[in-house]
């Protein structure tokens, strides 16, 4: 059955779907991912909350879908474009096919979509709302995306508790993925997920060794309320900032965030760290920067830096015990080689506790 991929500037694509028609249609702001693989992770990142996702890769679903990579729960995405799915996954951990999992959560599938084109006008005009929808428009479009919370749509009600190592990192969730809890695990910790609107002196009461600001979706600034308990948390704990957190820890020491044309999404975008002097690939998902003239005041310095665009990618600070990066470390998807992001802080607890002993 034919369905449409309309944009907010005027143009309408026109394509098939391959999942049952919505009965209604699906809005939501249209962005792309440029990674070959990954898919089952970037359906399932809370960052991804109520867009509509078109994947460049012309050929999507190869594998399949797994009981392993889930980043949640449950998908975040509004709605999925591609060129071609394949109904036949070849993979030996496959329990869905991609077609079958969206069909379980009844998010649908526009197929046959020239996805090039697509991205080429994202790129040009950048991200903007959208509709999927089986009927063809004969009006201009004009829509304006309701701007409601994202976060408090993936946050979790309540805390959280996993495993029982040495070190206790208590993660503020504004969408966390799960793969950023595991990296914490392995490496001798247990960590205590609590919601995002949780007040500082219960965050003092849980003890923690260092605070994580998570990943989540949307536009930093609509956290602002938010911003005096972040900063709080930031001037008396370690601190590491991802994604979303990373934003949100330059506002609340009194930085500024601006949007990008069309952001980073994919799993194959390169990173240079300033300290070390190399180069790296990463995984990024985000819409929102860090503006870096507003950083001359907040004690924040460059580390890390896209350099496709030059936007900043990671900051330490001069004074506080605070690591922020704009990409995944946790590298789900993607590659692994921002991973020692996790180790620098741990270290960075260590040599906080050894310090407080030693001032003791």
């Amino acid at each position: 059955m034919e369905g449409y991929l309309h944009l907010n500037n005027n143009q309408s694509f026109l394509g098939q779907w391959l999942t049952p028609p919505p009965k209604s249609q699906i809005e939501g702001e249209i962005v792309f991912f440029t990674g070959m693989t990954g898919y089952q992770e970037v359906l399932t990142d809370p960052s991804y909350k109520d867009q509509i996702i078109v994947f460049t890769y012309p050929l999507i679903g190869n594998y399949g879908i797994n009981e392993l990579d889930f980043e949640s729960k449950k998908p975040h995405v509004a709605g999925v474009v591609v060129y071609e799915a394949t109904n036949h996954p070849s993979h030996y951990q496959a329990n869905y096919s991609l077609k079958g999992y969206l069909e379980k959560w009844n998010i649908p599938l526009l197929g046959h979509i020239d996805t090039r084109t697509v991205v080429k006008r994202i790129r040009k005009e950048g991200t903007m709302p959208a509709f999927l929808s089986s009927n063809e428009l004969d009006c201009k479009h004009n829509w304006v995306l309701p701007k409601e919370g994202k976060v408090t749509k993936v946050t979790a009600s309540t805390n959280g508790c996993y495993g029982n190592g040495e070190t206790h990192i208590v993660l503020i969730d504004y969408g966390v993925k799960k793969s950023i809890i595991q990296s914490f695990l392995k490496r001798n910790c247990w960590v205590t997920t609590i919601p995002f609107q949780t007040a500082f002196q219960e965050i003092k009461n849980l003890k923690p060794d260092g605070i994580v600001l998570s990943n989540g979706p949307g536009d930093p600034k609509e956290l602002t309320n938010t911003l005096p308990n972040v900063k709080k948390m930031l001037e008396h704990y370690p601190t590491l900032g991802i994604c979303l957190g990373h934003q949100l820890a330059v506002l609340a020491l009194g930085g500024n965030t601006k949007k990008l044309t069309f952001g980073h999404r994919g799993a194959n975008h390169p990173v240079a760290d300033l300290k070390y002097g190399k180069v790296f690939m990463s995984s990024q998902n985000h819409s929102y920067v860090v503006d870096e003239e507003s950083l001359l005041k907040t004690g924040f310095e460059k580390r890390f830096v896209n350099l496709h665009d030059q936007s900043i990618e990671g900051l330490t600070h001069k004074v506080l015990p605070i690591q922020t990066v704009q990409f995944h470390p946790e590298a789900h998807p993607g590659p692994a080689d921002g991973e020692y992001i996790f180790d620098e802080f741990m270290n960075m607890i260590k040599a906080e506790k050894r310090s407080v002993i030693a001032y003791a």
